[in-house]
């Protein structure tokens, strides 16, 4: 079997990091795997770098045909059997294929996000396109969502997104992060790591701030990450007068020794696919503090694999920090909960269970 993986984003982020995994993981296993990005991506240099099997092109604009006939050709040259897509501009480009040119490959779509399928014509329409066999969902929130968009149910299947856990072994604390924050070793670091995107809901995470801060709470808030809203996120922390209490660290390398140096992990997202962040952190030992908000629920388990708090409730997200630094019972036993759960969301059991889609598919 030979799987075409497309991807349209030049960015790197969570789902980018899930196709890699996957693709290397399959390859790993003598599964022919090929990629197909944007030239000059973030996917297109990692796979230069790694020596992974990838096709290039011109993204242009969302609907492009130029990349739907690529899409066909690179299927008949290279003798694909199923095409996997990752993300809503991929998924445009593959229907776009099949409908302009009879490509009669099969498609597998991830639908990662947990916001409704836009209403509109196209988007009901490539959502229940024939050759579609599967669509992969990394929880069961985003499954339950697209019930309402799918004709034939069926097709639904939840597939976890996973992490590598052998790369948390032997990551320790970062050296230099107290000193550049000019914070005492005792003061609590409490952040998150993910993009500065609107749907993360990086006001609460202020305003969460601000009210442990004002309950005489003691901490340094660091968000670990870019993204569009940095200008509108900075410019609030300003404007509440929280410059000497928070820190946008922005793009880092050195994610892991960061998210090691955290006493809590706090994140305040308004919706959530799944937050493969939080799995880091767990995989970290990281006391979780978290909104329930799409599959959050079903990684940070209340009082067993972290706190849980309402979207948009800094009062009460405020208060779930301060307990957690307090109580040491509590704090213990869902380091040790979140540890046991990131165990079931390896980057293994993820590929193992979408090679078993794969096979259903294309018959063995």
């Amino acid at each position: 079997m030979k799987v075409l993986h497309i991807s349209s984003p030049k960015t790197w982020r969570g789902g980018e990091q899930q196709l890699i995994y996957l693709v290397e993981e399959l390859m790993g296993q003598g599964m022919e795997q090929l990629v197909m990005c944007p030239f000059n991506a973030e996917v297109h240099k990692y796979c230069l770098k790694r020596h992974i099997p990838h096709i290039t092109y011109f993204k242009g604009f969302s609907g492009n045909p130029m990349v739907a006939f690529r899409v066909s050709h690179i299927c008949k040259r290279e003798g694909i059997d199923l095409i996997h897509v990752h993300d809503s501009h991929a998924h445009n480009f593959a229907v776009l294929s099949a409908v302009l040119t009879n490509n009669p490959v099969p498609l597998i779509v991830s639908r990662r996000v947990d916001f409704p399928v836009r209403d509109s014509s196209f988007s009901l329409y490539k959502y229940n396109y024939p050759k579609i066999a599967k669509i992969l969902c990394v929880s069961k929130a985003i499954k339950t969502i697209m019930e309402e968009f799918i004709e034939d149910k069926s097709k639904l299947e939840v597939v976890y997104s996973g992490v590598d856990l052998k790369k948390f072994e032997g990551v320790e604390p970062s050296s230099t992060l107290r000193a550049a924050l000019k914070v005492s070793h005792d003061l609590p670091l409490i952040g998150n790591v993910a993009a500065l995107a609107p749907h993360k809901d990086y006001f609460t995470f202020v305003d969460t701030a601000k009210h442990f801060l004002d309950a005489g709470g003691k901490a340094h808030f660091v968000a670990i990450g870019d993204g569009p809203s940095r200008k509108e996120v900075g410019a609030y922390i300003a404007d509440q007068g929280m410059n000497k209490h928070i820190t946008l660290l922005g793009f880092r390398t050195d994610v892991l020794s960061l998210l090691a140096s955290l006493d809590v992990f706090l994140i305040t997202s308004e919706t959530e696919g799944l937050g493969t962040s939080i799995l880091d952190a767990l995989a970290l030992k990281r006391p979780v503090v978290a909104t329930a908000a799409g599959g959050i629920v079903e990684v940070v388990e209340h009082e067993f694999t972290g706190l849980l708090c309402p979207t948009k409730a800094p009062k009460e997200l405020a208060a779930a920090c301060k307990r957690m630094l307090e109580d040491d019972t509590l704090r213990a036993a869902c380091q040790q909960g979140g540890w046991e759960k990131v165990q079931k969301f390896s980057k293994s059991v993820t590929a193992a269970q979408t090679r078993a889609i794969y096979e259903s598919v294309c018959g063995g």
